[in-house]
């Protein structure tokens, strides 16, 4: 019955059979809707920097995948708490307010000059006045789509909207964020939330070993306090700048003869550039059981980290039933 009331597109875009849980993402066919939307996030995501106390390691920065997009969570302002969530099912913004006001945007093809100006004219319709950094961060990057960072006032390059690929990317980040709860829940130390990091634009958790870091020589602040402890990180990357999507896993400090780890599954490799193992998106899409292969590729690196670093593996994991 519920897809009788559906209009007969949306009807296609949800239920169509060839939209599976792991689509397709060839960064060809969308970098130019990555890069803005890129830049969209980065100007949600310091709304809510600006609007919430410091977390350990910047928790409190990301933005979090929900059953229709991204959200910023609720955030406080004066006597009132508002929200900030990305629709990409039918492709709008919402800002929603605890007292009720609720405001609605479109999200379509529009420079991120465009959407900077809206969504704050937008805000101070609602009585909310944020004043952010207006210049992007972490880009350009080997990994970013974006290749200058332009001042979002002024950014006229980005533009574009695909919707289809912008959902496509939404259901790639459902499928991992449900894996890597799932892989989180077997952790009894220290493990950040599952989070969308809308800087360097990748989908994340991070394990503990519970033993502070050594200082990590010419860090500036932010990865003084991101780095501050022992670190083993698995994420994911939808692409950019020439690299395909993609999952990674790295070890912070990395303990000698990580990179020489063999690891699961075979399509899984180690990259001496950049010190992380990295296992092609289309690898988990395409095999048997994308599940199964994304799970097997964070236990075994996080295995081989935590084996080569001296971690009390025994205090830290839960036993299986």
């Amino acid at each position: 019955m519920v897809l009788t009331m559906l209009p007969d597109d949306r009807v296609r875009r949800i239920f169509d059979p060839m939209n599976a849980n792991w689509p397709e993402l060839v960064l060809e066919e969308w970098q130019d809707t990555l890069a803005t939307l890129h830049m969209w996030t980065q100007i949600v995501g310091k709304i809510r920097m600006k609007q919430t106390p410091l977390v350990n390691h910047w928790w409190n920065v990301p933005l979090y995948v929900t059953a229709r997009g991204l959200t910023t969570s609720p955030m406080s302002y004066q006597d009132r708490i508002f929200e900030i969530y990305f629709d990409f099912i039918d492709h709008k913004l919402r800002v929603d307010c605890s007292d009720g006001a609720l405001t609605t945007l479109d999200l379509r093809p529009q420079t991120v000059a465009g959407f900077y100006h809206e969504l704050m004219t937008t805000l101070h319709g609602l009585g909310i006045d944020v004043k952010i950094w207006t210049t992007p961060v972490e880009v350009p990057s080997p990994f970013s789509a974006v290749r200058e960072a332009i001042p979002f006032e002024q950014d006229q390059i980005h533009k574009s909207y695909d919707g289809d690929y912008v959902n496509r990317f939404w259901r790639a980040l459902v499928s991992t964020d449900d894996v890597f709860k799932q892989f989180r829940s077997r952790f009894l130390g220290k493990v950040s939330p599952v989070h969308f990091w809308w800087g360097s634009f990748d989908h994340a958790v991070t394990r503990f070993s519970g033993r502070p870091a050594p200082p990590r020589e010419g860090a500036d602040k932010i990865t003084v306090e991101a780095y501050s402890h022992e670190v083993i990180s698995h994420g994911f990357w939808p692409g950019g700048n020439g690299f395909q999507a993609a999952f990674y896993a790295y070890a912070a400090p990395e303990p000698n003869g990580f990179g020489d780890a063999k690891v699961k599954p075979d399509a899984a490799f180690y990259s001496k550039d950049v010190s992380e193992f990295f296992l092609p998106y289309d690898a988990v899409r395409q095999s048997t059981s994308p599940e199964n292969t994304l799970m097997d590729f964070c236990e075994s690196t996080y295995e081989a980290g935590a084996d080569l670093g001296g971690w009390d593996r025994k205090a830290l994991e839960r036993v299986a039933a």
